[in-house]
């Protein structure tokens, strides 16, 4: 019996991998409580929003994922490659560049972020030009063989990646139409920046490309209020914060892109940045899901809680538990995720099934 309804989702048997994702990875410097411009210590992470994915999938939930990426070869890059190691994350589609001694011709990427605290809200730097992976061309990735020789049940990418470059997003394409081509369930997450397209047309130019990759999705991430015009839908109305609306914004998404099977997206008020509304929604099969709510949540660290609801959104799905039961599974695993410092979930699947229960969060012995 499948529990997801019309969600075809390849077995494990006949698979390598359950999940392959399609990303940046970069290092990020975070200056704890202090300010970037004030600091004299970092601690330091790896992160990336489609590696976050794969690498909760795999540490968390125990599901074997691997990653195409690029590095630099150079001492960050191999710091990169050992903390990645330290994740779990197959790495044998890592591609290595030569390092020019400067950085001239590529370097790899670091992000500076302030976790915010109060009314002083998170802040984030990018410093990500020029990196190996927004280089990458079409033909430089075998997904053929990935894909068909290898198996892969759901593949994962999304804005961040095609915001990088014009060839980088011609290389989502390509490997999304081999996905498809396999049987491969293709997820895409819109995660709008605006710091990456701001050279390239802003918020009219990721929609505009999200659009053209839409006919390649089967499950669509994103934002609750700004899904609808980060994917240039025809229909788009005010914020989705209750089950009609969001009905109606999934029914105007689906009624452009009828290949699109379902659609989650979580939801975020912030009272202050250390104190959020966190919940999210779901469509499938013409119905929407309404996830567990977190109201007034304590926030210690923001980022990472949507590639962690994915994780364990699709964690649910690729182990036919239904979509409430992943939808429950990736609010609770969001909201974890945010408990700690840095991009990645540090816990189990036990811990997230007793977040789920909501019995309280007394001393474990």
């Amino acid at each position: 019996m499948n529990a997801n309804g019309g969600l075809q989702i390849r077995s494990a048997e006949t698979c390598k991998w359950d999940l392959l994702s399609l990303g940046e990875v970069m290092l990020r410097f975070d200056p704890g409580e202090d300010r970037i411009s004030r600091t004299r210590h970092f601690r330091v992470w790896e992160g990336g929003g489609e590696y976050n994915v794969a690498r909760g999938l795999r540490r968390c939930f125990g599901m074997r994922t691997s990653l195409v990426t690029a590095l630099a070869d150079n001492a960050v890059g191999r710091l990169l490659e050992d903390m990645m190691l330290q994740g779990g994350v197959d790495l044998s589609h890592l591609r290595w560049t030569a390092f020019d001694g400067v950085g001239e011709a590529s370097r790899n990427g670091v992000y500076f972020l302030e976790r915010g605290f109060g009314n002083r809200p998170a802040m984030g730097m990018m410093d990500r030009g020029h990196t190996p992976i927004s280089q990458l061309q079409p033909g430089d990735v075998d997904w053929d063989s990935i894909f068909g020789a290898e198996g892969v049940r759901w593949f994962h990418t999304g804005g961040i990646m095609c915001a990088l470059s014009a060839s980088a997003t011609e290389v989502v394409r390509g490997a999304m139409t081999s996905a498809r081509r396999h049987g491969v369930l293709v997820s895409y997450d819109c995660n709008y920046r605006p710091s990456l397209w701001k050279r390239r047309g802003g918020r009219q130019g990721a929609a505009s490309i999200n659009r053209e990759l839409a006919p390649l999705v089967d499950v669509l991430l994103g934002h609750d209020g700004d899904l609808a015009r980060e994917i240039g839908a025809s229909s788009q109305g005010p914020p989705s914060h209750d089950e009609e609306s969001y009905a109606a914004m999934a029914r105007g998404i689906c009624g452009d892109f009828p290949n699109i099977q379902a659609i989650a997206t979580t939801t975020r008020k912030a009272t202050v940045a250390n104190r959020n509304d966190w919940g999210a929604f779901a469509w499938m099969d013409g119905e929407v899901y309404r996830g567990a709510q977190y109201n007034d949540l304590e926030i210690f660290d923001r980022v990472g809680g949507g590639d962690s609801f994915a994780a364990g959104l699709f964690y649910g799905l690729m182990n036919n538990r239904g979509m409430q039961w992943s939808l429950d599974c990736g609010v609770a695993h969001g909201a974890l995720a945010m408990t700690t410092a840095g991009d990645n979930s540090m816990f189990t699947l036990a811990e997230v099934e007793h977040a789920m229960t909501r019995n309280g969060a007394a001393v474990q012995r």
